[in-house]
């Protein structure tokens, strides 16, 4: 009983969609396709930042290290409560080195800084405090979301012009979507999470501050492919 079941529900199914494709194919349709893309700066920069008291030359606490790190942040504006956190959630102190003087501990952050250049007074200021092992981890659009939102409109748009231009020699008129599809939205870093933007924030002026360059834009696009009907 359920094997005839299931084969009437199969039956039933590539029925349907037989009949939506032959209904497809029967109305004289126009497809095009069209895409829409823009240049955006990131505004969310994540550095990674390693304390260890191997790196100190007195050999200082990894407790010291931290404290003159966030006051270090401070100075610079930033909310360390919000803004820092602990990249090991697992425990405070995620590698151990040994050495013949004892347990030399370490530990590792993530800071979330929102332009290049804070992130280069950031590199500068941990220096000093000779915490050097500040890197790049990631960079990221905060309203990317909706911004392919927009993009998805755009294209749609773009997409019934195109198809409007075309049926004018013919004197046809356009109808409805018969069918849409997102074919793709994506975000393309052209620097492939590389820091080259992230040094060049490093460079000092006279001043001995970091020089005012935002990173590398990155490129959003969003593509549809739409049949309208030819009234």
């Amino acid at each position: 009983m359920i094997k005839y079941l299931f084969l009437f529900v199969m039956l039933t199914l590539s029925l349907t969609g037989y009949a939506q494709t032959k209904n497809l194919m029967d109305q004289s349709y126009l497809e095009t396709n069209a895409s829409a893309d823009t240049l955006v700066v990131p505004d969310r920069i994540y550095l990674s930042i390693l304390i260890r008291e191997s790196d100190s030359k007195n050999r200082q606490s990894v407790e010291k290290l931290e404290n003159e790190m966030r006051d270090a942040l401070n100075l610079l504006g930033i909310d360390t409560k919000k803004q820092l956190m602990l990249a090991d959630l697992d425990s405070n102190f995620k590698n151990y080195f040994l050495k013949k003087t004892g347990v030399l501990k370490s530990k590792s952050f993530s800071l979330l800084v929102y332009d290049a250049v804070t992130a280069g007074k950031v590199i500068q200021a941990l220096e000093t405090k000779k915490i050097a092992n500040v890197n790049f981890q990631k960079a990221e659009v905060s309203n990317l979301e909706s911004l392919k939102l927009e993009l998805r409109r755009k294209a749609v748009q773009r997409a019934v012009a195109q198809a409007e231009t075309m049926l004018q020699p013919l004197e046809q008129k356009l109808g409805k979507a018969l069918y849409i599809s997102d074919r793709s939205t994506g975000i393309i870093y052209g620097w492939q999470n590389r820091m080259s933007n992230m040094e060049m924030a490093r460079v000092q002026s006279d001043q001995n501050e970091p020089i005012a360059v935002d990173f590398q834009k990155v490129k959003v696009s969003s593509s549809v492919n739409i049949k309208f009907a030819i009234e």
